[in-house]
């Protein structure tokens, strides 16, 4: 199996995917808007990935945050609110925030299962920093660490009540960035001892399943390196400071954030020690140059992947969906109350 997820390129499968995918066995795949029509048309485009090997248990991605990061959308999907509406909730009823967001996050969560997602890129635990680029922005769950991670654990259970796992994001930390990391390098000149709390929200979380790193250059730990190709960020500060074991992906190889071509930054996140490269943008020229560099995945990252794609419940025992936008609804309603 391929240490990589891919991308593809529209709402059905083409043949040369079928056939790469079926040769280069990869760990996953990842959905955008250009794959998403309707129930129906996600749910038998994500019945044919699983067909490639014969894995129902296989890990479907997407950015399903609600806000602006939404690739399922109205009118077949509802809006979901940005991680600032329940920040804002919090510093009334921190009690109430906490429920607002673990049932808005198991209604989203009903959502990608019914349609055979199981995996969501969500929630960023990157903490809100005041003058920073606004590439989290409002996506943020807020500005004081402790409250991000108690939502963000909330938000992780919801949707494991649907069956969905979640992926805390984006470790260290891009809360701080004065630049997107889709469109260049984001320099982060913080002290170490500063950084400190950018990394509490992730430690809390540490034992989560899925984690996904930042393109982002902490000159405290590494001057030459961004955090996803650095062995420095993902060995001593991802795994042993933050304390996380769970499977760990790349941020998306094609962000302009980092150099080289997709299939050399690839190699060299895995070299650096991140568990799966990801690939969104479906160029075939690229999946194949990164199926022919990476070496076979490691029996660690097969056993993580594996604990990822188990950890979470049975979408069965999870409640209405209408049910329970209504009452994330009625809690968010006491902010303009």
């Amino acid at each position: 199996m391929v240490p990589a997820i891919f991308g593809l390129s529209g709402l059905t499968l083409g043949q040369d995917e079928r056939a790469f995918f079926k040769d280069a066995d990869p760990a996953g795949y990842i959905l955008f808007g250009r794959n998403v029509e309707s129930r129906e048309q996600m749910r038998a485009l994500t019945d044919e990935l699983r067909a490639i090997h014969g894995r129902d248990n296989l890990f479907i991605c997407i950015d399903q945050e609600g806000g602006r990061v939404a690739r399922m959308k109205p009118p077949v999907w509802p809006v979901y609110p940005p991680g600032e509406a329940f920040d804002r909730l919090y510093d009334i009823a921190p009690a109430t925030a906490i429920e607002a967001a673990r049932a808005n996050a198991e209604a989203l969560g009903l959502d990608l299962a019914e349609v055979g997602i199981t995996v969501d890129c969500h929630p960023s635990l990157d903490v809100r920093q005041t003058g920073a680029h606004d590439v989290i922005g409002d996506r943020a769950l807020g500005t004081d660490p402790m409250r991000v991670a108690a939502l963000g654990r909330a938000i992780l259970a919801g949707l494991a009540r649907a069956g969905v796992a979640g992926c805390i994001k984006h470790i260290p930390g891009h809360g701080r960035a004065m630049a997107d990391s889709h469109k260049e390098l984001p320099r982060v000149e913080a002290s170490a001892e500063d950084l400190e709390t950018d990394l509490q929200p992730f430690r809390a979380l540490s034992d989560s399943p899925i984690g996904m790193t930042a393109h982002v250059l902490y000159t405290a730990w590494d001057k030459e390196n961004p955090g996803t190709l650095s062995p420095v960020v993902v060995r001593e500060v991802i795994r042993k400071n933050v304390g996380f074991a769970g499977l760990l992906l790349t941020d998306d190889l094609d962000m302009q954030a980092l150099s080289g071509t997709v299939p050399e930054r690839a190699e060299r996140a895995i070299a650096a020690g991140c568990d799966i490269a990801l690939n969104c943008w479906a160029k075939m020229d690229d999946m194949v140059g990164i199926a022919e560099r990476l070496p076979s995945m490691s029996e660690e990252t097969a056993l993580r992947l594996k604990r990822a794609l188990t950890a979470v419940g049975d979408s069965g025992t999870a409640g209405d969906h209408a049910e329970l936008i209504a009452r994330r609804d009625a809690l968010l309603a006491q902010v303009a109350a």
